[in-house]
């Protein structure tokens, strides 16, 4: 199905390929990068994992969710009731480590153990870590590494997105070139159909030689044969701009008619801006783009991962106090060790080490790479700035070059068309002189796209380092 469409496509391009309707589907640079940005699928991924990255921030959080527990339960062998029992408990995880819980417990029974206290039971008691986990812990190391995530996601989609729209808006100028080469292409078959006509009849007259009408001729097939090589370039360029286009709900965009671009290559403020451009990407701070923000940020996760490790070197110290009170009994809190408590320490020390200093070296080491990559990155993007900058400054020279240049040839044209009037010239020549213009009108057109992507490659490059949403 998708060749038939492309088939359709192109054959419809075919038909019109003589004729510029003016009433054709056109579309603007800006039409175009807005469709991209609100419809592309790429784009929607890259908004998604923003949104992920805010879900495992609340899934981050879940580890301080307090937990609620019951338990119900009766053991009976002949007749006998061993126990009967109602549980309900609850916990609550704090910021600093410390585990606060409480429950209720009601136990009977015929069978039960020593230790075990009949009735009702209150009780409330809290878990404090005297050395590992008490000033970091897991819980608090996931929730900062996901806050960290979330802004680095935020940077990342960023770059991606305005990497999209340089390739969208690229891909666009590319398409609007091997357009005005075909327009090009097809007003030289128009003039030189007419001078041929203009030669037959001159032949009539015995005015000129037969073989001036065999150089006309020759000179039209060649411009017709460079007519349909730029048509299919125009064709190839329309589909490539077609992968970006997308409808709403992620549907492709398939094209049922001729399109043609509103833009064209000489109005753009382009010509006007590039040098405020180039001013506004150098007075930007290069630790502000978002590629940088992205290391700095992953550096967060990195020095949260370290202190966590360095947690494994401390002995693990729980100390645990639990209150106790008798159903139907007035509570006695104070003293704390004098009646109705319970009261436990527990110490794990590892005695060779060697699993954390490994994690802890490895955490340094990772921390050590990423200042690496950020290093790395810097320098890429000084020297982007400038490659980009350079080839600003040096299309636009080679602009006004061109024109020049345009102009010189057109200028010996005519004079060669003038000397042809009177006698003096010939129809090759003439040819000879056209071909010079047309090259010279291709380089002008070509000069002009790549100052537009240069131009782009920077604009958006500039795009990156607005980034208040993570600051």
């Amino acid at each position: 199905m998708r060749k038939v469409n492309n088939s359709v496509f192109i054959f419809i391009l075919f038909l019109s390929q003589f004729t510029f309707a003016q009433d054709s589907l056109k579309i603007s640079s800006s039409e175009f990068i807005s469709v991209v940005k609100n419809y592309h699928p790429l784009a929607i991924k890259y908004q998604l994992q923003n949104k992920i990255a805010k879900e495992e921030i609340t899934q981050a959080r879940g580890g301080f969710d307090p937990v609620l527990a019951a338990k119900l339960g009766e053991k009976n062998i002949d007749g006998t009731r061993y126990y009967e029992q109602k549980n309900i408990e609850i916990g609550i995880p704090t910021w600093y480590g410390i585990d606060i819980h409480g429950s209720y417990n009601h136990l009977e029974g015929d069978k039960l153990n020593a230790s075990d206290t009949r009735g009702g039971l209150y009780q409330f008691g809290v878990t404090i870590p005297l050395a590992k986990n008490l000033l970091y812990d897991k819980r608090r190391a996931m929730l900062d590494q996901a806050k960290f995530a979330l802004k680095m996601t935020e940077a990342e989609q960023i770059v991606l997105t305005n990497d999209l729209l340089l390739d969208a808006e690229n891909t666009y100028w590319e398409w609007v070139q091997n357009y005005e080469i075909y327009k090009l292409k097809s007003e030289i078959v128009d003039i030189n159909r007419k001078r041929l006509d203009f030669t037959r009849k001159t032949l009539d007259f015995g005015e000129i030689p037969a073989i001036d009408t065999i150089e006309a001729l020759s000179q039209l097939q060649s411009f017709e044969l460079q007519q349909q090589d730029a048509f299919l370039n125009f064709v190839k360029s329309t589909q490539q701009l077609q992968l970006f286009l997308w409808k709403d709900n992620q549907q492709i965009y398939e094209l049922t008619e001729m399109i043609y671009p509103s833009d064209g290559l000489e109005n753009h403020l382009a010509y006007s801006d590039f040098e405020f451009l180039i001013n506004e990407v150098e007075s930007q701070e290069l630790n502000s783009h978002s590629s940088i923000l992205f290391y700095n940020q992953k550096q967060n996760i990195l020095e949260s991962e370290k202190r966590l490790k360095w947690q494994s070197f401390l002995p693990k110290i729980d100390f645990t106090y639990n209150f106790f009170n008798k159903e139907g009994y007035s509570a006695d809190y104070i003293p704390f060790f004098d009646n109705n408590f319970q009261y436990g320490l527990k110490l794990e020390i590892p005695i060779f080490q060697r699993e954390a200093r490994a994690n802890y070296e490895i955490a340094k080491i990772k921390l050590h790479q990423n200042i690496l990559d950020t290093q790395i990155k810097t320098r890429e993007l000084d020297v982007k700035i400038e490659t980009y900058k350079n080839e600003i400054l040096n299309f636009h020279t080679q602009i006004d070059l061109s024109r020049n240049n345009l102009q010189n040839y057109r200028k010996l044209l005519n004079a060669e068309e003038t000397r042809y009037g009177i006698g003096e010239s010939s129809l090759f020549l003439i040819n000879s002189r056209e071909n010079k213009v047309i090259d010279a009108q291709e380089k002008y057109i070509s000069i002009r796209t790549k100052f537009l992507k240069s131009f782009n490659k920077l604009k958006w490059l500039k795009e990156n380092f607005l980034v208040t949403s993570i600051n």
